[in-house]
């Protein structure tokens, strides 16, 4: 099927997010069409382009299938067991070349909008899907897919050398994800403490830490230990795990502020990134 030619749907989504999914997925597919060599190391993984991107194709199917109702196991929701089930899928799948990694990736981020569009038509929108990542609502499943998009696009761009799709707008839309998934990609800790984070043009919101238990607040805690301000990307890109603090830092892209300012370099070794 052309691709130019293809059913889109999505409006069923928060306004923006259908389209964000869409023009990644074609964008991934853009930076894949003009790639020579999939052997490629990407920077920072274990995987070559050619398996980042099978990787990419083979999540937007589960991902897609999910939303159609399918019950799909993959993993139990720890950074192990995803990371076994990553590389189980991968040896199973054997398809490296970029023309039809790229179709799979849009076809299948196609699928998933559709599967989206026929549940707001039947009044199933309210369901809640059983994700790698446990329970979440539609806005939030459709967040998680582009945030993995985003993820994998940025690996993809670095190992091929071109410009990544990573923008203020998309980071915003994976906003409710990533505040969902914090708490169950917190990494064990015994630290106290109240951090507030603020995203440039973007969102303000409070992540507290109290012996081991993490919670994401809608809003700045009371008497904060930390304020961390971020560069949207920047931000995103640290939460996927692709970039350190002091990188970060010291490209001008996070401030830190507050009665213990310090704790910002922390702040991203509490999670464990999937």
């Amino acid at each position: 099927m052309d691709r130019g030619t293809q059913t889109r749907t999505g409006d069923s989504l928060p306004e923006g997010l259908g389209r964000a999914i869409r023009e990644t997925a074609s964008a991934i597919a853009v930076l894949l069409d003009g790639a020579t060599d999939m052997t490629v190391p990407v920077p920072g993984l274990e995987w070559t382009v050619g398996e980042t991107a099978a990787h990419l194709a083979l999540a937007n199917g589960l991902m897609a299938d999910v939303a159609s109702g399918q019950e799909r196991v993959y993993g139990d929701g720890t950074p192990q067991s995803l990371a076994a089930a990553n590389a189980r899928s991968l040896a199973e799948f054997p398809q490296r070349a970029a023309e039809p990694l790229a179709a799979m990736i849009v076809e299948q981020a196609d699928a998933f909008l559709d599967a989206m569009g026929r549940a707001t038509a039947e009044g199933t929108a309210g369901r809640t899907f059983l994700t790698p990542l446990g329970p979440m609502d539609q806005d939030v499943f459709a967040s998680y897919l582009l945030t993995h998009m985003l993820g994998h696009g940025y690996d993809l761009a670095r190992g091929l050398r071109r410009p990544h799709m990573i923008d203020e707008t998309r980071v915003g839309l994976c906003l409710p994800f990533l505040k969902t998934a914090m708490p169950r990609v917190a990494a064990a800790s015994a630290l106290t403490a109240r951090y507030t984070v603020r995203v440039r043009g973007g969102e303000t919101f409070g992540v507290t830490f109290t012996d081991g238990t993490v919670e994401v607040l809608p809003d700045p805690p009371e008497r904060s230990d930390c304020t961390i301000l971020t560069e949207p990307v920047a931000f995103l890109v640290m939460a996927l795990g692709r970039m350190g603090p002091w990188q970060a830092m010291a490209r001008g892209a996070v401030f830190a502020r507050g009665r213990k300012p310090w704790l910002a370099l922390r702040f991203p070794t509490l999670f464990h990134v999937p």
